[in-house]
Parts: C-alpha cells; sequence; structure tokens
C-alpha cells in the first residue's frame, strides 16, 4: 500500500481470542497541523487530514466572521515554514485588509481535530453574525432516508481507514453534490463550506446537509454561516445544537439510519 495525503501506511499487530498475534499491514488516516494566518498573522493551528487546504482556510474565514463571501478574499496561498520546514502555512489576502480585526475571532493558536468552536459563548453571540434562515426549502423524507448510503458509499478514505468524519452535500432531489472527508469533523465542513464560496456558490439554502456523526453547536453554527437551511446527521445532536436550529429557522434531523429519523427542528419543512 502507497502512502498518500489522507492515509499513511502502517504495520499493526492484529490480536483475537486465537493464542497467536499476527503482524499486517494497515492504512490510517493522516492528521498534521496546519497554521492558518490571515495578512501574515497567525490566526489558527488547525489538525487536520492534509488536502483541501485552501478550502479549509476560506471556510475558516466565512465561518468565523472574517469574510462574507468570495469576493473579500484577494487570494489564498500556501507555503512551507523556515523554522520546521514540513509544517504546513495558508495565508488569506484580504481584499480589504484594513476591516480585519483579531480581536473579533472566537478561537485562537490552536484548535485540535476535535474541536471547532472551543469557547463559543451563547447562541445570541453567533446569531449576531449570521442571519435566520429565509429558505423555504423542503425535502421529502423518503429522500433522506436514502442519503447515508450514498454518503458511505463515496466515503472512499473512510473505506481505507475507518477513522475520518465526512460531510456532503446534496440536492433537495437527493443527488450528492459535494463530499469533503477529515479526522475533524468541522474542518470537514470549513473545506466543504469554503468550495461553495470560491466557487461562489453560498448561500446553500436549498440544499441538504448531511454529517457522518453527531451534530454539536459549531455544526450548525458553521451550516448558518453558509446559509444552509437543512441539516441531516446519521448521529444524534447535542441540546445547544437543538436550541441553535430552532433559533435560526433550520431543519435538523438526527438519527438518519435505516428506515427512521429524528426530527428536532423545522417541522414546517417536513415533506412526508
Amino acid at each position: 500500500m502507497k502512502d498518500s495525503a489522507t492515509a499513511k501506511s502502517i504495520r499493526v499487530v492484529r490480536l483475537s481470542a486465537q493464542p497467536f498475534a499476527k503482524e499486517e499491514p494497515d492504512e490510517v488516516a493522516v492528521e498534521e497541523p496546519l497554521e492558518i494566518r490571515v495578512e501574515n498573522r497567525a490566526v489558527a493551528v488547525v489538525m487536520r487530514t492534509p488536502g483541501h487546504d485552501r478550502e479549509l482556510a476560506a471556510g475558516f474565514a466565512l465561518t468565523e466572521g472574517i469574510v462574507r463571501s468570495g469576493r473579500d478574499i484577494f487570494e489564498i496561498t500556501s507555503c512551507l515554514t523556515t523554522t520546521h520546514p514540513t509544517d504546513q502555512v495558508v495565508n488569506i489576502a484580504l481584499a480589504d485588509p484594513a476591516r480585519f480585526d483579531a480581536a473579533m475571532l472566537s478561537r485562537h493558536v490552536f484548535s485540535s481535530s476535535s474541536c471547532g468552536i472551543c469557547g463559543r459563548a451563547t447562541i445570541e453571540a453567533a446569531m449576531r453574525q449570521f442571519p435566520p434562515i429565509e429558505a423555504a426549502s423542503a425535502v421529502e423524507a423518503k429522500t433522506l432516508l436514502q442519503l447515508p448510503d450514498k454518503l458511505a458509499t463515496a466515503q472512499q478514505t473512510f473505506q481505507r481507514t475507518g477513522g475520518l468524519h465526512a460531510c456532503a452535500v446534496f440536492d433537495l432531489a437527493g443527488e450528492l453534490l459535494l463530499l469533503r472527508e477529515d479526522v475533524g469533523r468541522h474542518n470537514a465542513l470549513d473545506k466543504l463550506i469554503g468550495h461553495e464560496l470560491l466557487a461562489n456558490r453560498l448561500p446553500l439554502g436549498n440544499h441538504v446537509l448531511l454529517l457522518s456523526g453527531r451534530v454539536s453547536f459549531e455544526m450548525t453554527q458553521k451550516a448558518l454561516a453558509a446559509g444552509i437551511a437543512i441539516i441531516a446527521a446519521i448521529s444524534a445532536p447535542s441540546s445547544l445544537a437543538i436550541e441553535f436550529a430552532r433559533a435560526s429557522n433550520q431543519t435538523l434531523v438526527g438519527f438518519l439510519r435505516g428506515e427512521t429519523m429524528n426530527l428536532y427542528a423545522g417541522s414546517e419543512r417536513d415533506a412526508r
């Protein structure tokens, strides 16, 4: 097996109930640091799976309120640091640098792959940044029930490693439009949002966001930043995610498995 940007070949000792151990090759998901700079000022270090780093930086900039549209970004460049040649850095140059205020960021310096917006104060603080959803989009329940299988089929790196989260965007008819994988679920979502931002396709009011895991507050907040009205997840939402979705007029579906799902917010969009 060859290493790639997203997966790495290792040797692993497999143990079982049998009275012997066997060493075999295996693949694991890659996790490496990425420093994000805005106007050459370091604002965060994220632990992510390499790949789509420009998208990750763009999505980070949008969900942190640094930019509002792709027009606010002049360019995104990547480079290696001189002190640690293997470290990756991306720098976001803004169309209007004078408007950048580092003090408004909700997280600084380091973010682990499991932490999205650690320390975000309140729902109200996020709502001041991003207005509630106005789109009246609806999706049929039978369409939603088909999405997990489509997601699983498209998760190529997960199939090799079993160690990545995934976020995907579908249209209202259930067609898969874009998927991103990462060791951090918020990174996967930032990559997805960043791709759409750079392509000038935001907001995504007429789309469905599907998450491979649970729904925490920062995931609903990021979805709101992208104008996503309908969020579905294979696992559970947190209480704060439910409160946020209801306050921001988002549809929130959890435990989307087999032939059932739970509708936590947005029942007015329920099209059975």
